[in-house]
């Protein structure tokens, strides 16, 4: 994506709820016309709702024990100390990735609780969130654990985790539909999103020029 930095921050300043009225009109503007930053657009919302829909996760009990039990011992110990004095930031990421996705299995495998993002205008019925017909949902709808059932219209993206839709036409919602049934399907898809989430960011960043970033 090659446009210009300022479009990067009204994104930000989009999803932060910060952007003033007519830099609104001129984000909107340019997504209409720019299909690339339409899709990194569409991206950073998608990845910004499924974070919220899994802020309750915690490291498995017991996971510092588990870790340090897998450590080598005596000598191969010390040869592994001196390996991450020497890669502080391989240990580093090598850490955070094992804790991540043993955290996001353990919370796949033990949370099947029904949940749903909160807009006034849904209803639910058991495990069914109903968009009514007639009715207008502004914001991206994430359920899981659940069904969703779409007869008016969604002004934003809709993510279905271990889950169905149901929907006469696709042109009800004006975002992305996503629905992630499995596993490691929603593992890729968390990961895929968060990386090229980071990697956007840093090309920004480059791009600034000594500017200061959006965040």
């Amino acid at each position: 994506m090659t446009c210009s930095t300022e479009v990067i921050e009204y994104m930000h300043q989009y999803l932060d709820e910060e952007i003033l009225e007519q830099d609104k009109v001129k984000l909107k503007k340019h997504l209409d016309e720019c299909e690339d930053c339409a899709i990194h657009f569409h991206e950073l919302k998608k990845t910004i709702a499924l974070v919220q829909s899994t802020s309750h996760i915690q490291a498995p009990a017991n996971f510092t024990e588990n870790v340090l039990g897998l450590l080598p011992k005596e000598k191969k110990q010390a040869v592994f100390k001196r390996w991450v004095r020497n890669h502080p930031i391989f240990a580093a990421a090598s850490l955070f990735i094992v804790l991540m996705v043993s955290s996001l299995l353990s919370a796949w495998n033990e949370n099947h609780e029904f949940s749903v993002s909160k807009q006034p205008n849904l209803v639910v019925e058991n495990d069914t969130v109903i968009v009514p017909k007639g009715e207008v949902v502004e914001g991206d709808i994430v359920v899981r654990n659940g069904n969703i059932k779409i007869e008016g219209q969604v002004n934003g993206n809709v993510t279905v985790i271990n889950g169905q839709k149901y929907m006469a036409s696709s042109n009800q919602v004006t975002g992305e539909i996503e629905e992630v049934n499995e596993v490691f399907d929603w593992l890729w898809y968390y990961i895929k999103s968060t990386l090229e989430d980071i990697t956007n960011v840093f090309k920004s960043e480059e791009g600034s020029s000594g500017s200061l970033p959006a965040y």
